[in-house]
């Protein structure tokens, strides 16, 4: 894949878009051993591992897979990202409030990247962990399927009026191919084919238990894409993956949890003022009792590697 050429205007895009992109070449070079610069810039050294780290990011594939060709253009692009750098500071931008917030949460995504990272790398899960795991997932994974139409519109009368309709006889493979605007499912009818419930939210998997085979749902159900009139056509027992199938998945998860456990440790013991409200720094600043299950995630995990997979879906 060529680099394409980065003229000045892109790189005052880029600038802004790829702060996160220019504080991990940052942490980088500050951790790499002293070398020849790879270039100099109005005296400003930037170190090889650097250029590597922004070669990498610029084309999406590792140092040594890079044509020489392609490394000279982005030298020039790094060059011309380091003189709009020194141009800022010139000027002042870097003490603008907005761009100083921006660039100081990007050091600190990056420098949680890195510690979710090293955690990966420092501590692979054993096939215990991966074992128990896998069970707690199992206990908690829905044993039933379900297959089901549904027709999505936007508002709770019409869709309200599509049920009338259905009970006086109407099709409704017919109304979700003429009304729906889920249109992937619409065209096929309404079918959504077999799943568990709860992919489509608490509310739509309620609605849907409490229905028997052939029956619609007496008031429409609402999800984040709309309200939606839903039929049940049948269930079957739900057939959990294997061990095997999830492991990758597995690694993910233990690992997330890991993470989940520092960033706990570390908040109950820092002082921050004020006081945190939210029911998970309560959580982590709480002592456990002996025997204590562990707290569980909060909303935002420290930088999974990569994000753990649902613990309803093995």
């Amino acid at each position: 894949m060529k680099v394409t050429r980065i003229v000045a205007i892109s790189v005052l895009v880029a600038l802004a878009s790829c702060a996160k992109k220019e504080a991990a070449t940052a942490l980088a070079a500050a951790a790499a051993p002293t070398s020849p610069p790879a270039l100099t810039v109005n005296g400003k050294a930037i170190s090889q591992k650097t250029f590597e780290v922004y070669a990498e990011q610029l084309a999406r594939r590792p140092f040594a897979e890079i044509s020489a060709e392609d490394k000279e253009q982005i030298r020039e692009n790094l060059a011309r990202v380091e003189l709009f750098a020194q141009d800022a500071e010139k000027s002042g931008l870097l003490k603008d409030a907005d761009v100083a917030a921006a660039v100081e949460i990007a050091r600190l995504q990056v420098i949680q990247q890195a510690t979710a990272s090293k955690v990966a790398k420092d501590h692979t899960p054993t096939d215990a962990e991966l074992r128990a795991e896998y069970e707690a997932q199992l206990a908690v994974m829905p044993r039933v399927e379900f297959r089901a139409r549904h027709i999505v519109v936007s508002g709770q009368d019409v869709a309200q009026k599509i049920i009338d309709r259905l009970k006086g006889g109407a099709n409704f493979a017919t109304l979700a191919n003429q009304l729906s605007t889920h249109k992937e499912s619409a065209s096929r009818g309404g079918e959504l084919g077999w799943f568990q419930p709860q992919v489509l939210g608490p509310d739509f998997a309620t609605a849907l238990g409490l229905l028997k085979k052939g029956e619609i749902t007496p008031t429409p159900v609402q999800t984040q894409m709309g309200w939606h009139v839903v039929q049940l056509e049948e269930t079957r027992e739900a057939t959990p993956p294997s061990f095997d199938q999830v492991r990758e998945r597995l690694q993910r998860s233990v690992l997330t949890k890991r993470l989940t456990k520092t960033s706990d440790d570390l908040l109950k013991a820092a002082k921050i003022e004020p006081a945190l409200t939210t029911d998970t720094a309560q959580a982590a600043s709480a002592t456990p009792a002996a025997g204590a299950p562990a707290s569980a995630a909060p909303a935002v995990v420290p930088a999974p590697v990569p994000a753990a997979a649902p613990a309803t879906n093995p």
